[in-house]
């Protein structure tokens, strides 16, 4: 299928939209060996096309794709115990994908699935630092609480990373939290706040690395990612390397 050429130099990870336009006015890229001009588009499957002589290579078409999981619903594809899944959700998507990681069947929020195996070990692993923003209703909420929760804890015999937490909004003690994690075990946050004497009764995803949950989505929504949004997860994780 042809593409700008601009685009398609993106997606081969050469450079930026805005750079790619740069070098095609320079006259830096070619079309089966004609200098292209802006507006040119290309067939990657049928056309040579070259940056400064040497021809660009782009990979297969991967799929992202943002999903708003709403609460009462399994991060897996099937559950022997018969409850919806995300697969449920995702019914009609003409190709397979799977959940990055895992968001527990009481939360809710940004969930990103793909059928990209690379850009699912580069989200997950430890060393790209990947964050994680949620949104965190309590009651039992104290005054000591955020300085608590902001402290190194352990769980499961193991140091976390001290989180990042501040306070939206309080209401005697019932309060909502920011809470930024880098690890993902398993009900990390809701263990945290009970280890502090606090009790989760909402838990929202709303960002994961530098992307937001999309505000246009309701729970239950999804969509796949921009371009703008890939080369932001690109940015953070070896991929863009």
């Amino acid at each position: 299928m042809e593409e700008r050429l601009q685009k398609l130099l993106s997606a081969a990870g050469v450079c930026s939209r805005r750079k790619a336009e740069e070098y095609i006015t320079a006259g830096r890229v070619t079309v089966n060996g004609t200098p292209a001009r802006l507006g040119d588009r290309a067939d990657p499957q049928r056309d040579n096309i070259a940056l400064d002589g040497r021809e660009i290579s782009l990979p297969g078409a991967v799929t992202v794709l943002m999903l708003y999981k709403p609460r009462g619903v399994v991060t897996t594809l099937s559950d022997e115990k018969g409850r919806k899944t995300v697969a449920h959700i995702l019914e009609g998507h003409p190709g397979r994908v799977w959940p990055v990681g895992r968001l527990d069947m009481d939360s809710e929020g940004l969930l990103l699935l793909t059928d990209d195996g690379d850009l699912t070990h580069a989200l997950l692993h430890p060393r790209h630092e990947i964050e994680k923003e949620y949104r965190v209703w309590v009651t039992g909420f104290h005054r000591k609480a955020v300085e608590a929760l902001s402290r190194p804890m352990i769980l499961d015999g193991q140091s976390l990373r001290p989180a990042q937490v501040s306070l939206v909004d309080r209401v005697h003690d019932r309060a909502i939290l920011s809470i930024i994690i880098h690890e993902g075990k398993n009900r990390q946050i809701r263990r945290m706040c009970a280890q502090c004497g606090l009790r989760v009764t909402r838990l929202k995803r709303v960002r994961e690395g530098a992307l937001p949950l999309d505000p246009a989505l309701s729970p239950g929504q999804w969509r796949p990612l921009t371009q703008e949004e890939m080369e932001l997860l690109r940015h953070e994780t070896f991929l863009q390397d």
